[in-house]
């Protein structure tokens, strides 16, 4: 993923078993964040705090997008428990997850696992990528990203 450049579109299953793709939001920013598991407390954290600046985020414009390997069932048990009022996509065969380039090896309790770096991806309007946030903590990120929206509308006027 080349920052300035567009992003090719994709289609995956949401949380409602529904197909939804990127272009289906041509015209507005998209905020694409990827998390590791659902139900997970880092990712519960990030995806709760999107919930928390949703309103905000919405105000800005922008479309959030979360994205995982669960599957469109755990994704839609994971967002009524948490009262998430964005679209969840499954990424179960991590087509995706390998076009943007968030699947690496990792170490989970001194073992390596392959798995989902937290990473996200603000896409503007016109599909180009706008700025990656890598190494994602999860405490104050949507907070982070809102700011850099804000930022961002600021310099289109």
């Amino acid at each position: 993923m080349e920052l300035n450049k567009k992003v090719a579109d994709f289609t995956l299953k949401t949380d409602e078993d529904r197909d939804l793709s990127l272009s289906n939001y041509a015209g507005k920013p998209v905020v694409l964040f990827f998390y590791p598991r659902a139900d997970t407390p880092g990712c519960t954290i990030e995806a709760c705090g999107f919930r928390d600046q949703f309103k905000k985020l919405q105000a800005a414009g922008a479309v959030v997008l979360g994205i995982s390997r669960d599957t469109p069932k755990d994704q839609a048990k994971f967002r009524a428990k948490y009262d998430l009022p964005y679209t969840l996509l499954a990424d179960v065969d991590e087509k995706v997850c390998n076009q943007f380039g968030v699947m690496k090896e990792k170490n989970m309790y001194g073992k390596k696992v392959w798995g989902i770096a937290r990473t996200t991806f603000l896409i503007g309007p016109d599909q180009t990528l706008l700025h990656v946030f890598e190494n994602v903590k999860p405490e104050g990120h949507a907070e982070e990203v809102l700011g850099l929206i804000k930022e961002w509308k600021k310099a289109q006027k």
